[in-house]
């Protein structure tokens, strides 16, 4: 089954600037948690404890964070202070954590291809730590997939209906329902004009997939600004077999922008900081 879950991280978040100029975007906090910890969380909520991540130049914080300080941790030891890492270290001892660099930033498509070598030949899932989701009813967005994967074997992309105007910021699906929160995808633009959008239901940074994408993806001809998109890799794959889009349950909020991020401060603030000022509730799991 699924135990491994890559997270994409070379980006320069140039949304976020001057903010990203020497900090990773991933490691931007959502009240006390950087956005990555919640992608974490919620990938071993899911039962993947075998984390990948593609980094680049600038991001060695990301690696800091997911390892013992030393210092830090003898400086506050004995203090009310040392709860506050239960959370982070929870993770450093549930999971493995591997690492490889992206040198040069060709698109999504790319960077998952950059991680082959962290996977190997097996169904995997990929996170995008900037696309914040809650589920304050149940299982985490990564946990639903998996479910999903055990039933029908094949790759799935997480989506979500968006104002027709917006949907030019995203991988647009459509396809055949199977049941009304699931449909197999016939077709797939990368950010399309609203006249030219086959629907309103969006691609989200939640990924499953299976590891015949890596050889579409070495197939696939760069797109829009030279970059490498996964979802004319997808596009193959639902050609000669079957991807699915599955609209999750949960909230997402899309933290690369000013508006989403302020939005799942406010959100998390209300609902896990007040009330598990520590650690994550049980019930609301990060993706």
């Amino acid at each position: 089954m699924i135990k491994k879950c890559l997270f994409p991280a070379a980006g320069y978040g140039t949304r976020f600037l001057p903010a990203t100029k020497s900090m990773p975007k991933e490691m931007l906090p959502v009240v006390d948690t950087p956005l990555i910890q919640y992608g974490v969380e919620e990938a071993l909520q899911a039962g993947l404890h075998e984390i990948a991540i593609v980094t680049g130049r600038g991001k060695r914080s990301l690696e800091d964070h997911f390892d013992i300080s030393y210092e830090l941790e003898h400086e506050i030891s004995n203090t009310g202070k040392e709860k506050s890492l239960s959370g982070v270290r929870h993770l450093i001892d549930q999971c493995t954590f591997s690492y490889t660099r992206q040198i040069e930033m060709k698109g999504l498509g790319h960077a998952i291809l950059t991680g082959r070598s962290l996977i190997g030949d097996e169904a995997f899932a990929v996170v995008l730590a900037d696309d914040l989701c809650l589920n304050l009813e149940g299982d985490g967005v990564l946990a639903q997939m998996v479910k999903l994967y055990e039933q029908f074997r094949c790759s799935i992309v997480a989506i979500q209906e968006v104002p027709m105007e917006e949907v030019s910021r995203y991988g647009v699906i459509a396809g055949e329902a199977l049941r009304d929160d699931i449909f197999r995808i016939e077709r797939m633009v990368e950010k399309p004009n609203p006249e030219d959008a086959p629907s309103n239901l969006a691609i989200i940074g939640r990924y499953i997939l299976t590891p015949d994408i890596f050889e579409l993806i070495e197939q696939t001809e760069p797109g829009k600004s030279g970059e490498i998109q996964i979802t004319d890799a997808l596009m193959k794959q639902a050609q000669q077999g079957c991807v699915l889009a599955y609209k999750f349950k949960g909230r997402r909020f899309d933290c690369g922008s000013a508006e989403g991020y302020v939005q799942a401060t406010n959100f998390c603030f209300e609902n896990r900081h007040k009330t598990h000022p520590v650690t994550a509730s049980p019930r609301l799991q990060a993706v």
